[in-house]
């Protein structure tokens, strides 16, 4: 099983699930992706599309012995999983991915905005919808970065911490970054926010808050760069990126960003995957950290019910 985790995040964000897989007899691996931790961070922001980071996998995959794989993915780590499935069935033998869904023609804004509600997010306010964060990389991207890079102890404790339970037809904080000039406003820094009001561990906090000391923010802000290129290279995929392997979609309720139970986000997925699970846990987009135990048993439930297993 390999996991392959998102934004802002390292591979310890699958202690859980490593831990419950290795115990039964899976082989592991959850590698830092390109930009992240002490894995190989480019200067260009060109050098983070999603065809750089399916062939980072390709190469991981390679060097592991290339036996078929399940791949696991989380946000940003979701898109490569699904483009492993969509590029490289061969190398797959069942794709699970949380939060993020399955979007053919590419996890790309042009693709995300068609499919925002539009009862929550009126177009003349926010023309974007929950997605206007990736609009504030595009026209501030250095500026972003050395903002959550002021306090990266306070970035992180802000961004971990256990969502607020989302309000119906609320929007997301997302929706207003533009509108409030940066992620923390006037202030241009992280508010503060207690580590004991994370969903990390003291030990795994502090090993995320070195890794992010030591690389800061803007490779992993880069992923965010590439719409033009990811869009082509999803074009690509065999069968007009139709998902032939077997796929479970694990949903969380309460995801103020990537609301797959409230909207309409998800619908492409069902119609582009020809074998596709779907399971529902109560939380947040960190549902790996805030319900482990209920993300490893639906996994586990899924591959039992799979003839591959």
């Amino acid at each position: 099983m390999i996991f392959l985790h998102g934004w802002p995040e390292i591979g310890l964000v699958w202690r859980g699930q490593m831990e419950h897989f290795s115990a039964l007899g899976w082989r592991c691996i959850a590698p830092d992706m390109r930009g992240y931790g002490d894995s190989s961070r480019p200067g260009s922001t060109s050098a983070y599309t999603v065809r750089e980071l399916v062939a980072d996998m390709v190469e991981l995959h390679d060097a592991l012995g290339s036996t078929p794989a399940i791949w696991v993915g989380h946000d940003w780590g979701s898109a490569v999983a699904w483009s492993m499935a969509s590029h490289h069935a061969g190398r797959c033998r069942g794709v699970v991915n949380l939060c993020v869904p399955y979007l053919a023609r590419g996890f790309a804004l042009p693709n995300l905005v068609p499919l925002v509600d539009r009862d929550v997010y009126p177009e003349a306010r926010f023309p974007v919808g929950q997605w206007d964060y990736w609009l504030f990389y595009r026209q501030h991207f250095s500026r972003a970065s050395r903002e959550f890079e002021v306090d990266v102890i306070g970035t992180l404790a802000m961004l971990y911490r256990r969502a607020p339970t989302r309000q119906p037809r609320t929007p997301a904080f997302t929706a207003h970054i533009r509108l409030q000039d940066g992620w923390f406003g006037a202030a241009h820094r992280p508010p503060h926010t207690s580590q004991e009001e994370t969903l990390l561990s003291q030990e795994d906090f502090d090993r995320f808050a070195a890794a992010f000391m030591k690389t800061g923010f803007s490779g992993a802000d880069a992923w965010y760069m590439n719409d033009e290129a990811n869009i082509a290279y999803a074009a690509e995929a065999p069968n007009f990126g139709r998902l032939s392997v077997p796929a479970l979609f694990i949903h969380a309720t309460n995801d103020l960003v990537c609301d797959t139970t409230g909207s309409r986000l998800a619908e492409p997925m069902r119609e582009d995957c020809e074998s596709l699970s779907e399971m529902t846990i109560e939380g947040g987009h960190e549902i790996m950290l805030e319900q482990p135990g209920k993300v490893s048993k639906a996994i586990s439930d899924w591959l039992a019910s799979q003839p591959f297993f």
